[in-house]
């Protein structure tokens, strides 16, 4: 008996023996390195799937979209619409706060590659040059990342906050 399968690039139909069940081989029409399935045990209940919902995944990915849209933009909103921060008693700290976010916001946009955001992060900073280099050189000191950027290695990490300071200065 032999395995039937079609190849995944040119969707010819391909004979394989048992042996090669669980392994990989190369299509004889178009060479491309196809998976062999293992042969179905005769004891085998057959699997039974269902077709995708189309509707379904369109909105999941609309969803998902709207949510990173919405979450970009309350890390990147400086102050409340209906609040003037000059005049609040917190202004210095809620302004520190959000240099402190602008600073996180940049260095994982950075890291992530999302480099047109992370210019325009990137020039919100400069409005704030001497609190931003100076919450950047206490990121540089610290023993323990901020929480948002702990899963970046601490080599890239110090690089792009040497990078941000550098031209910042």
């Amino acid at each position: 008996m032999s395995i039937s399968l079609h190849c995944e690039s040119c969707k010819k139909k391909i004979k394989a023996p048992d042996e090669a069940g669980g392994k990989w081989g190369h299509c004889p029409h178009c060479k491309h390195r196809n998976y062999i399935p293992l042969p179905k045990a005769e004891d085998e209940p057959e699997l039974k799937l269902m077709p995708l919902d189309e509707n379904e995944e369109t909105q999941m990915e609309k969803l998902m979209r709207e949510t990173k849209n919405l979450t970009k933009e309350i890390l990147t909103q400086n102050a409340l619409p209906d609040e003037d921060p000059a005049s609040s008693a917190h202004a210095h700290t809620a302004n520190e706060k959000e240099i402190i976010k602008q600073c996180i916001l940049y260095l994982r946009q950075m890291a992530d590659g999302e480099l047109g955001a992370a210019e325009y992060t990137f020039s919100q900073l400069k409005k704030d040059k001497k609190p931003a280099l100076r919450i950047l050189a206490s990121m540089a000191r610290a023993d323990q990342p901020e929480p948002e950027l702990a899963d970046l290695p601490a080599g890239i990490l110090q690089g792009l906050i040497r990078d941000v300071s550098t031209k910042l200065s």
